[in-house]
């Protein structure tokens, strides 16, 4: 019998277990907030699963979203990142990982870690939300409209509160699966 999933998911395999095995799982590692913040930003304007087919590519090509080895990129490794067709190429995303690399390592040396930072955003828990369907999901919220306008107070670049809320319902910040979804758990 065929799992019941949200309405974004394809059949795409790689885009099923990324459903069913990270989406909206809570995220609480520094590497991984970081490698989401960069990858949501670099979905801006373009599908996730355009994005998440080139993940693999993205994290060889960012040092594995370390973000010191990120913050320290200079123009030579821009190059070399425009020049690779692995990713998406675009001047301002591929900058704006260099730019929020050197904002994150601000931000876990002020608070401890990132985690401590960008959870008290939802009060340390997720929220869980009861979504019937998917035009029940919003773009953003109060929450994801105060963290956009946090971390760009902050320095960080492809923040809006659209990228933000799809960073917190990726690291589960929020839980977002719709009630007919085999992982909606609304006691999580």
């Amino acid at each position: 019998m065929e799992k019941s999933r949200c309405g974004w998911v394809n059949e795409d395999p790689l885009y099923q277990q990324y459903h069913d095995e990270e989406w909206g799982v809570p995220v609480h590692d520094d590497q991984k907030l970081f490698e989401m913040l960069i990858l949501e930003g670099a979905q801006a304007g373009l599908s996730w699963y355009t994005v998440l087919k080139k993940r693999e590519a993205y994290r060889e090509a960012f040092d594995r979203f370390d973000p010191e080895k990120v913050a320290a990129y200079d123009d030579a490794k821009v190059a070399e990142l425009l020049s690779n067709e692995r990713i998406i190429r675009n001047r301002l995303k591929v900058q704006s990982a260099i730019t929020n690399a050197k904002a994150f390592l601000s931000v876990q040396k002020e608070f401890g870690s990132f985690d401590a930072y960008i959870w008290q955003f939802v009060g340390g828990a997720p929220l869980v939300h009861h979504r019937e369907s998917l035009k029940d999901v919003p773009a953003s919220t109060p929450q994801s409209d105060a963290m956009s306008k946090d971390l760009r107070k902050r320095g960080f670049k492809f923040v809006g509160t659209t990228i933000c809320y799809a960073f917190m319902q990726a690291t589960g910040m929020v839980n977002d699966h719709t009630v007919s979804c085999f992982r909606y758990n609304g006691d999580h």
